[in-house]
């Protein structure tokens, strides 16, 4: 496939960063035996990851704004571009050695979104898209699923943990979407979840209390596989409100549906 030069960009910067993320992953399971346990360690290639995007970034794109989930913001003479990147999204699977995770790098140019890549170094799999040119898993196209009927479709979401997010709020919607679809699904990795609606094998995804570089790249591909991403309550847009939901577009309207409804 022939990509554009930022894609490229992207693509060498995140498997660069992948190949020290495979690196310290061999070294997860030494470490799961100490008393300590390895969250210092993950901490370390978490930030080190991010300096090598960073760092290839900025090379080949001067100015460029980024925003990092380690870093956070680093001001660019070029205010019209921003990197939105999160280096190591799926911590807690990397810090139990389970390959469920990802490098998300998605390009915003004046707040829009306009290119993105997940990768996953624990199997390769490299996810690609751009404004209005399509979605690509390992350069075969991606179509988000066709599926109309709510009880055929499995549908991913997220899972408030110890003092985040609002536990009795996901129950009850959890409890309403468990009782119409045909799995749940919880893997931990929100650019994945989503990658994996634009590649079909999810028909759908919610989940609230997100930050802007944990979605960027997969909002985008999503919609260039013929999905439709929106906020779950609101018209706001879920890069700024932290909540998405999407799907196909009968998925999508139906899991609206449901997660908007008022509790009884």
């Amino acid at each position: 496939m022939l990509y554009s030069a930022t894609i490229n960009v992207m693509v060498k910067a995140a498997r660069r960063a992948g190949r020290s993320l495979k690196r310290d992953l061999g070294e997860i399971e030494h470490l799961q035996v100490s008393l300590k346990g390895p969250a210092n360690f993950v901490s370390l290639a978490d930030k080190r990851a991010e300096e090598i995007l960073y760092q290839d970034l900025a090379k080949a794109r001067p100015g460029y704004g980024f925003i990092g989930e380690e870093g956070g913001m680093r001001e660019g003479t070029d205010k019209s571009h921003t990197w939105i990147v999160d280096p190591l999204d799926g911590t807690t699977n990397f810090l139990h050695g389970i390959p469920q995770f990802a490098i998300s790098i998605g390009l915003a140019r004046e707040g829009t979104v306009i290119a993105g890549v997940i990768y996953n170094p624990a199997n390769d799999e490299l996810y690609i898209s751009e404004r209005g040119k399509g979605a690509f898993l390992n350069d075969q196209r991606l179509r988000v699923a066709g599926r109309r009927q709510l009880n055929e479709c499995v549908v991913a979401c997220g899972l408030p943990h110890i003092r985040r997010g609002d536990h009795e709020e996901f129950r009850r919607e959890m409890t309403a979407i468990q009782d119409r679809v045909a799995g749940l699904r919880r893997f931990g990795a929100a650019s994945l979840d989503l990658a994996f609606v634009a590649a079909g094998r999810l028909d759908g995804y919610w989940e609230r209390n997100l930050q802007s570089w944990d979605i960027a790249a997969g909002m985008l591909m999503v919609r260039e596989a013929g999905g439709t991403v929106s906020d779950i309550a609101t018209p706001g847009d879920p890069l700024v409100t932290g909540h998405v939901v999407c799907g196909n577009e009968f998925v999508h309207g139906e899991l609206v549906r449901i997660l908007r409804k008022p509790a009884t």
